[in-house]
């Protein structure tokens, strides 16, 4: 049976963005971001991030920063009983011709044959008009753009709804 999922961009709508954050000092989860995702888990959504890591192309980290960061960030979630049901990133620089890179739908592919996801019914809440492209390119039409992260041009979005933070989500996702 497909489950329906919140797949959630990392910097800016999970923790506060910080250009290539790759260590764990320079974490900050967002304020909310642990009501919203327990509320979620509550009215039957898995959870899974999506996001961008050029910084690792870039050589500002290497991948293993990465996977420590995420290893110490799933941790935290889970002391406030979050189960993240999986993450997916892309490594690659904005330059690349790769499949997984936001705006491209790549990693919400993958995680939909991984996980057999019900697209229709499920969320994606970023902080960019990438995060709404790849969604929606994926088939996810119910989406949130939050302007905790990047600045947002909201006169041309394409999210489905704008709000100031993954806070405020709670009042737009339902059963």
């Amino acid at each position: 049976m497909p489950i329906k999922t919140i797949f959630l961009d990392r910097d800016g709508v999970v923790n506060k963005e910080v250009d290539y954050l790759h260590q764990i000092k320079d974490f900050e989860f967002i304020p909310g971001v642990f009501e919203a995702c327990n509320y979620f888990q509550d009215i039957g959504f898995k959870i899974i991030i999506i996001t961008n890591q050029s910084g690792i192309a870039r050589g500002y980290f290497k991948e293993n920063d990465y996977h420590k960061l995420t290893t110490w960030m799933l941790k935290q979630l889970e002391k406030k009983n979050i189960n993240i049901l999986d993450i997916f990133h892309c490594p690659h620089g904005p330059e690349s011709n790769c499949e997984c890179r936001k705006p491209k739908p790549g990693m919400f592919i993958a995680a939909k044959k991984k996980h057999n996801i019900d697209m229709k019914n499920s969320w994606m809440i970023g902080d960019s008009e990438r995060d709404i492209t790849a969604a929606s390119l994926a088939g996810i039409n119910k989406t949130i753009i939050v302007r905790s992260g990047h600045k947002i041009d909201q006169e041309n979005s394409k999210a489905k709804y704008h709000l100031n933070s993954i806070k405020d989500s709670k009042d737009v996702v339902k059963f």
